[in-house]
């Protein structure tokens, strides 16, 4: 019997069980701009593409909420990507106008990560790769750099979207240089995505 390589499917979405039906919706609106494809009494298929559903959400009755759902196993969070930093750098501003605010912000070296917590707890990663092609982010991931250090580096988003206007190019402050630079004294990131 030949082995055979397995095909390699397109991600297509991801499903959330919650107490918060609407809540969810709302904020998923508000964040990666979803749009309702249809909706009932036990869930809700939102999609921000040509897909028909991007993001599902299940709210069947009997759901109850895990007081300590930050210490189980389990998805860690969502992810999804911009273009470039103009985008990640408009939304993030759009969003803290909303009164929406990212829990962290990582240079992990191959992307610039600003997480956020959905209203169920859920973080949910907003990036851009930091590189120009895939390999490049791959051939990064075998260096020393990121041997040394594998979740990256802290930084506040303010001071980035300050240094921007300000005239810094892009390729210096999506480094982990510039990060510890301006935000030295931030809690390590591993104990932030850990809580």
């Amino acid at each position: 019997m030949t082995a055979q390589a397995p095909i390699k499917p397109t991600f297509h979405h991801f499903n959330l069980k919650t107490t918060r039906l609407q809540e969810l919706i709302d904020w998923y609106s508000i964040v990666v701009g979803a749009e309702v494809t249809f909706q009932d009494a036990t869930g809700a298929w939102l999609t921000n593409d040509a897909a028909n559903h991007r993001i599902a959400l299940l709210a069947f009755p009997g759901f109850v909420d895990d007081p300590d759902k930050e210490t189980r196993t389990g998805m860690h969070h969502s992810a999804f990507e911009y273009e470039g930093f103009a985008e990640l750098n408009s939304s993030y501003e759009r969003l803290r106008d909303e009164g929406i605010e990212p829990e962290i912000c990582i240079d992990h070296g191959m992307t610039l990560s600003y997480y956020y917590k959905d209203p169920d707890g859920n973080f949910v990663e907003l990036q851009i790769d930091n590189f120009a092609t895939p390999d490049e982010a791959t051939e990064y991931m075998h260096g020393p750099e990121y041997g040394t250090n594998p979740v990256g580096v802290s930084f506040v988003p303010e001071l980035m979207r300050e240094a921007l206007a300000g005239g810094t190019p892009v390729s210096e402050i999506t480094t982990h240089t510039w990060a510890l630079s301006t935000s030295p004294d931030l809690p390590d990131p591993m104990v932030a995505l850990t809580s």
